[in-house]
């Protein structure tokens, strides 16, 4: 059994990848060949967006994002502790605050409550407030933007987001790179804040064969800036550089690649609808209801009213640390896959240390990485491989 299978998705598409790749292979445009454009154009109608903008990988386009709003030292950017290091890496990479705020224990995304407490805390440099990284005297920290991430495919709470980023005059930069082909309110992914950013890794729910990712924008000044920065600064032409930037292109091999995987990208969107309501039922009707204190024996995912998750991970909640390594044990010697997103909150990491942040300021996401794993999640899943999971985590 594959954690994520990505040889049925080939085969069903083999003749459109071979056809892509021997046109690019024809015309020997590898690099910003006529593939970025058409991919580019299909994904922004697709997220309902003006403008696409490609990169070579999801970093590369919260990056990209950054840049195009001159982040610099002395800038916080608020994002959520319990997602992968990319995300507070790029902010790190530029010399500003990465800033951390809990996340809502149903959704995993980061807390809206908990967001505007943090800033009203870094505004009145009042740790009482919220926890607050140490900061670099003499310098000053200036509230700059907010990074929220759409965990596991589950877009957050924009509509609050964007109301408290609104409020402190914060842009908000959209980590969607999870979540493509997910939907909140008649409003797609990618197309929330004031760029949306998402990955093609293979694993992402739109992946190419290598790394790759994808800007999205309304506003023709951020996406000049954008497409400038991906080809080290270019004005207008190769050797005309107006800026600093950076080597972000997508490889036009990986463009036609995703084009071919695109035409199947729909119907696979809904497939993975169908695999995550199966997983939930039987879930729910062969596990335990509760146990002693009350908990459930697994905690399912929480889909709030109006949403679409993408689902690019189906996550449970195991009652403490001790049933998760129980839990993933069966699976182990059963041989089904399993992992875990993510073990180890990112302001207990070393790389952010020097932020000065400890154990117990953000519990929700500490609380989570403890006990939260994920099954085998993709579009061609079957129903009797999903009965053996099922099967194995009741009697767990």
């Amino acid at each position: 059994m594959d954690f994520i299978d990505l040889k049925t998705q080939q085969s069903r598409i083999q003749e459109a990848l071979n056809s892509n790749i021997q046109k690019v292979l024809n015309h020997g445009g590898y690099i910003m060949g006529p593939e970025i454009k058409q991919l580019e154009t299909k994904l922004a109608a697709y997220t309902g967006t003006k403008h696409a903008i490609s990169c070579a990988s999801g970093t590369d386009a919260l990056l990209m994002a950054l840049m195009a709003y001159g982040v610099k030292p002395g800038d916080a950017i608020f994002t959520t502790p319990f997602t992968f290091i990319a995300t507070a890496e790029v902010i790190s990479l530029l010399g500003a605050m990465p800033v951390f705020v809990d996340i809502d224990p149903k959704t995993y995304n980061i807390d809206p409550a908990k967001l505007a407490l943090a800033i009203k805390a870094l505004k009145s440099n009042d740790p009482s407030i919220y926890p607050l990284p140490i900061t670099p005297n003499p310098l000053p920290i200036t509230p700059r933007g907010v990074i929220p991430v759409d965990l596991f495919g589950l877009t957050a709470d924009y509509d609050a987001i964007e109301s408290i980023a609104k409020e402190h005059g914060l842009f908000v930069i959209e980590d969607a790179a999870q979540s493509f082909g997910a939907k909140y309110k008649d409003r797609m992914a990618c197309s929330f804040g004031n760029i949306g950013c998402t990955s093609f890794f293979p694993a992402k729910p739109l992946g190419c064969y290598g790394d790759g990712g994808m800007c999205f924008t309304n506003d023709d000044h951020l996406a000049e800036i954008m497409a400038s920065i991906r080809v080290h600064g270019k004005g207008g032409h190769k050797y005309d550089n107006v800026r600093i930037g950076i080597n972000g292109r997508l490889d036009t091999l990986q463009a036609a690649i995703l084009l071919a995987k695109f035409e199947i990208f729909p119907e696979e969107v809904e497939l993975r609808q169908t695999v995550a309501q199966r997983y939930t039922d039987l879930l729910t009707n062969n596990l335990s209801p509760i146990t002693s204190d009350q908990r459930p024996a697994l905690i399912t995912p929480y889909l709030p009213r109006g949403a679409r998750s993408a689902w690019a991970q189906y996550s449970l909640l195991a009652r403490d640390e001790d049933h998760r390594t129980a839990i993933l044990k069966k699976l182990q010697d059963n041989k089904i896959p399993s992992a875990i997103y993510y073990p180890k909150p990112l302001h207990m990491q070393d790389a952010f240390a020097d932020l000065g942040y400890k154990k117990g300021d953000f519990p929700v996401s500490e609380d989570s990485a403890s006990h939260i794993f994920s099954l085998p999640m993709h579009p061609y899943l079957t129903t009797q491989d999903q009965e053996k999971i099922v099967e194995i985590l009741a009697r767990s």
